[in-house]
């Protein structure tokens, strides 16, 4: 039976063993640039450079290998707009797993043709006129697959708290931690290993402000729904946060940061000019943040989570 309880610190540390040889350990990056630019000393975890090209094959890894092995021959079946779609088609690819994977008709042709690549069997849906999760739950039933939720699982939450693990064994004098939003696995599985690690230490997300749906769930004390939101930030268009990260996110998270479409552009162009890496809008966010000097004052030794590179040419180019 899988479980539903918010994982601890200590699963966060076995998700690191079971991921091994499969997730990268992502380089830490400095730029005395971006420090100027941001007023303070910055600390850029790329997992742009990670294997699917984004932190989702960490919670897809963990998740794939803690699922039965009676149930395994069944395959899983995912929703995403590309990010968790490719780390389960991959993860799935590897431990000779079937995949079904549900996208929206309007995700990142590079994001879909990378999923359809690694074997995985794609249902277009309408994001307009369909429900992702009623498309999946048909998959289910007919097929018996197994449901990898992109965030808002235990096993997924525990995967991805491993690029903070990685960031903080790497640096240790952190003094905050700044992580992109979305459905909140990242920022939840990420806060958990960083105040296990450092209580003191301060954990913040950062979500666009077009697709603000976690950041008034947060102040309101309870989920509220944003539907249909226009940010160039695909992977963070989550429209309503997910039970559990919520609650843990409310325990857990100081503070949740806003940022504009200009801001991720601006973030977009300056890790490419002055760093010389290629960031998608979803993962630009904390680093927007940064340069728009909407961290906070106390903020002096910041970790910065880039989560992905995986942006169509023409949004890059844009």
């Amino acid at each position: 039976m899988i479980p539903m309880t918010a994982p601890n610190a200590a699963e966060v540390r076995l998700a690191a063993q079971r991921i091994r040889g499969v997730a990268k350990r992502t380089p830490v990056m400095t730029s005395r640039s971006l420090n100027d630019a941001a007023g303070l000393e910055c600390y850029v975890k790329c997992e742009n450079f990670q294997t699917s090209g984004s932190f989702k094959i960490r919670g897809a890894t963990n998740f794939l290998r803690q699922i039965p092995e009676a149930d395994r021959a069944k395959g899983v079946v995912a929703v995403s707009s590309g990010n968790h779609a490719q780390a389960v088609a991959i993860a799935a690819q590897l431990l000779h797993m079937k995949a079904t994977i549900v996208m929206p008709d309007d995700a990142p042709q590079i994001k879909l043709e990378a999923t359809r690549d690694r074997g995985a069997e794609i249902i277009i849906f309408d994001r307009a006129t369909q429900d992702r999760e009623v498309v999946a739950r048909e998959v289910q039933q007919r097929t018996g697959a197994t449901f990898v939720h992109p965030f808002d699982h235990p096993w997924t939450i525990a995967g991805q708290g491993t690029a903070a693990l990685e960031l903080l064994e790497d640096h240790p004098d952190l003094d905050s931690l700044f992580v992109c939003l979305g459905g909140g696995g990242l920022l939840s599985g990420c806060a958990i290993i960083a105040k296990s690690i450092n209580p003191r230490i301060k954990v913040y997300g950062v979500e666009p402000e077009l697709a603000n749906d976690f950041y008034q769930s947060f102040k309101a004390g309870h989920p509220v729904r944003v539907d249909h939101s226009p940010t160039i930030a695909d992977g963070l268009r989550t429209p309503v946060p997910g039970a559990l990260t919520l609650d843990i996110v409310r325990e857990l998270v100081d503070d949740i940061i806003l940022v504009s479409e200009d801001e991720i552009r601006a973030a977009m162009r300056f890790l490419m000019m002055r760093l010389k890496i290629v960031a998608e809008p979803s993962g630009s966010v904390t680093t927007a943040a940064a340069l728009a000097h909407k961290l906070p004052a106390n903020a002096k030794r910041a970790g910065l989570i880039l989560s992905g590179g995986n942006v169509d040419f023409n949004v890059f180019c844009a």
